[in-house]
């Protein structure tokens, strides 16, 4: 492994969350104008968390080969973090919606504050993983 190959593992993530957050900004901004700065956070497009995994995941595939133990475990924990997304923290979000009603209807000048936009949908999450994708194929010279 070249010494830069060292620095690019560490510095995939952190990578792969400013362009994915930076894209999901931007995918707000032209969405939801000004209020794109309180949608900041979980959810959106693209999926930050999968663009994250998937980016080393990709990287360990371009390095060490697509057959590798290393590879297997980074497609499951990639897997594992798509199925969070889509499933336990959407659903997050979906309680947190009728909580939020609930607060409002029985509370009128209280306002209801727990974040509704948790998980992601499935053009989302691929979003994220094709973010993660690209940003590994893109580095994937540095490794030679």
């Amino acid at each position: 492994m070249e010494i830069s190959a060292r620095f690019l593992y560490p510095a995939m993530p952190f990578i792969a969350w400013l362009v994915s957050g930076t894209l999901k900004y931007m995918v707000n901004r032209i969405r939801h104008g000004r209020e794109a700065n309180k949608l900041i956070g979980n959810g959106g497009f693209p999926s930050t968390h999968t663009s994250v995994v998937s980016s080393v995941t990709m990287l360990i595939g371009f390095d060490q080969g697509w057959g590798t133990p290393m590879f297997g475990l980074g497609v499951a924990l990639t897997y594992i973090v798509m199925i969070d997304a889509v499933g336990i923290r959407r659903a997050v979000g979906e309680n947190a919606k009728w909580i939020n009603a609930l607060t409002r209807e029985s509370a009128a000048a209280v306002e209801a504050g727990l974040r509704e936009r948790q998980g992601h949908t499935r053009l989302e999450l691929l979003g994220g993983l094709a973010v993660g994708m690209l940003l590994a194929w893109a580095a994937s010279p540095w490794l030679a």
